[in-house]
């Protein structure tokens, strides 16, 4: 099982600023912002590239939960940064989508 199976099984102690039925909100472990937070549907999906049709609606609860952990967060007017590293080229080194909230600090263009 996956790590972010796991954590969204309840198996590794996290603490989670947002717990429904379908998506988990977390700090990252290792942050490269001072506002890193993760946000996962509870859905193994391996990858963006992994994604259907059947998962519009997940999809769009993801976003629509980095938003509000961004707001949570108090980055609604200094502005955030939503990533989604897609294979282990990009960056994706938990093949579980996930969506990284970064903010806190004025972020750099074009981020590689």
């Amino acid at each position: 099982m996956c790590l972010f199976c796991r954590i969204a099984g309840r198996e590794l102690p996290t603490e989670l600023l947002v717990d429904e039925p379908d998506v988990l909100a977390f700090r990252d472990i290792n942050p490269k912002a001072p506002t890193h937070i993760l946000v996962i549907p509870r859905k193994h999906i391996s990858s963006l590239a992994s994604a259907e049709a059947g998962d519009v609606e997940l999809l769009g609860k993801l976003m629509l939960t980095a938003q509000r952990v961004a707001h949570d967060a108090g980055l609604r007017e200094s502005g955030y940064r939503v990533v989604v590293n897609t294979g282990a080229g990009a960056g994706q080194s938990v093949f579980h989508i996930h969506l990284h909230v970064l903010g806190g600090r004025s972020l750099r263009w074009p981020p590689g």
